[in-house]
């Protein structure tokens, strides 16, 4: 911010707190016992559509709306303001003929940003705009610091998201996508529990790090004195409860994962899991696609959607295996040398992908599919048939036990949803922890811990079953059209 920037908004801070001290003196500052019986949004909805002739014979009278004053124009003896409340703006006309000629003296000192609460009768102007004239006038709020400019908003992005009150006192379209977040939160909620599943909730604290390759956040219990971490997934304890006897069971969770921050991600997100005992593989990839579906429906969207410029159609998901994929995108590759570990080594060196000399074959493609063929997948896209090695927690084929019963969904080129048939073989489980801990011991810090409960748990028999973690924030990407996951976080993780 410039110094004259400062300077002026200092000023304006001062003149500001001179109006509060007199409203203070009258014993009228910070009222609290304004109750507004209308909103902006609903009068647009039952009136609008009518004529000026039309709604003066309605005689629609004893409004009320409360709101921040986002436009003023003073006009001598009348003006017109525009009041912005949770729903959305109206306009309103204040004339000294209708109200207390001080009161009106007093409103013409009131400011930008302020918020007033009017009452009055609804007409139509000369330019058919529906307006409220106003009888009876309240200043509710006295605000001290100016609003962003109506034209300019916020140009600084770092103000934007770190003070997101403001972007969202100025821009509608943000505001707008914050409302359709909710509303596809809905959607999913409902989609889950109209399909039989229970909601539950379980532990954000965790004494093992699980359920996820990821990094966790590490905090200290003081009166435990013990680590705990912050969840990096809800899994392990969601497939408990398949062991006790739920069936399908769901969380819309926050998780944590202590990765850097770019447009995709962030450190605290949203993700919906879900389990379900006796599902099958290709009818729990169907229900995801519903989900996908119905979200998109919920917030006024059909099946063609725009994202980052590319369209995508929501009606035709296809499936591919990541195999048949590295071999489409890189020519060089032949079939076998697909499990062949000098020969990945070999590639991912030529295309720089970096890996680690603990890693096999299977963590390498992975990487070399991440590099070369995750970004255009733009279609909606299910990639099935992953390596068990980078795949801890899902069932081994029955045909091939080196891939596991898995499936990524793709869209728009971003990772949408994680699925697979869940290991229920309790020696099968162990064995694998076991190699996490020594992929820990090698230097991942994204590798899981050992659970023993867990493996109790399995060792007391869990059904088969099918789960799947969907990545809200990507969703309502994907359903709002936005390219970073800030614009879809109300107060995302910002570097200092």
């Amino acid at each position: 911010m410039s110094d004259s920037n400062i300077g002026g908004e200092a000023s304006i801070l001062e003149e500001r707190r001179r109006k509060l001290e007199e409203l203070r003196e009258q014993n009228i500052a910070y009222i609290n016992n304004y109750t507004p019986a209308d909103k902006a949004q609903e009068l647009h909805g039952l009136f609008g559509h009518l004529n000026k002739e039309e709604l003066e014979e309605k005689k629609i009278s004893d409004l009320s709306i409360a709101g921040r004053i986002v436009l003023k124009r003073v006009m001598g003896n009348a003006s017109f303001v525009t009041i912005r409340d949770g729903s959305g703006d109206i306009q309103a006309y204040i004339s000294k003929n209708n109200i207390d000629p001080d009161l009106y003296k007093n409103f013409k000192s009131w400011d930008l940003g302020d918020i007033i609460g009017i009452s009055g009768d609804l007409f139509k102007t000369k330019t058919e705009e529906l307006t409220i004239e106003v009888h009876s006038i309240t200043l509710i709020t006295k605000s001290l610091r100016p609003m962003p400019e109506k034209h300019k908003g916020l140009a600084d992005i770092e103000i934007k998201y770190r003070q997101r009150y403001l972007d969202l006192m100025s821009s509608p379209e943000s505001k707008e996508v914050f409302v359709k977040r909710s509303q596809i939160v809905s959607s999913v909620r409902s989609s889950m529990l109209e399909d039989g599943f229970l909601e539950v909730e379980t532990p954000m604290m965790h004494s093992i790090p699980g359920g996820a390759v990821a990094k966790p956040f590490i905090t200290q219990h003081n009166a435990l004195d013990r680590e705990l971490f912050l969840r990096i997934a809800p899994e392990l304890h969601l497939k408990r409860l398949l062991v006790g006897g739920f069936e399908k069971v769901f969380e819309i969770n926050r998780s944590f994962r202590n990765e850097g921050l770019s447009t995709r991600h962030n450190p605290e997100f949203t993700m919906l899991e879900f389990y379900a005992a006796f599902a099958t593989f290709s009818g729990t990839m169907e229900f995801t696609k519903t989900i996908i579906q119905s979200a998109s429906k919920a917030v006024g969207n059909d099946n063609e959607i725009e994202w980052d410029g590319e369209k995508i159609n929501l009606s035709n998901f296809s499936i591919k295996t990541i195999n048949d994929l590295v071999l489409e995108h890189n020519s060089e590759l032949k079939s076998a040398d697909l499990d062949n570990l000098d020969m990945l080594i070999s590639y991912a060196e030529s295309i720089k992908v970096p890996f680690k000399d603990s890693w096999g074959p299977g963590k390498i493609l992975l990487e070399i599919f991440e590099k070369t063929i995750e970004n255009k997948l733009i279609q909606p896209t299910f990639v099935t048939e992953y390596p068990v090695e980078v795949s801890p927690l899902s069932r081994r084929n029955n045909d091939n036990p080196s891939i596991a019963d898995r499936f990524e969904l793709f869209i728009g080129g971003k990772e949408i949803a994680n699925g697979f048939c869940e290991l229920n073989d309790p020696d099968d489980q162990a064995e694998r922890f076991k190699e996490q801990v020594k992929a820990k011991a090698d230097g991942d810090d994204e590798a899981m811990g050992f659970d023993e409960d867990y493996i109790i748990a399995l060792e007391h028999g869990m059904p088969p079953a099918v789960g799947v973690g969907v990545g809200i924030d990507r969703l309502v990407m994907m359903l709002t059209n936005q390219s970073s996951i800030r614009d879809v976080i109300l107060f995302p993780q910002l570097k200092s």
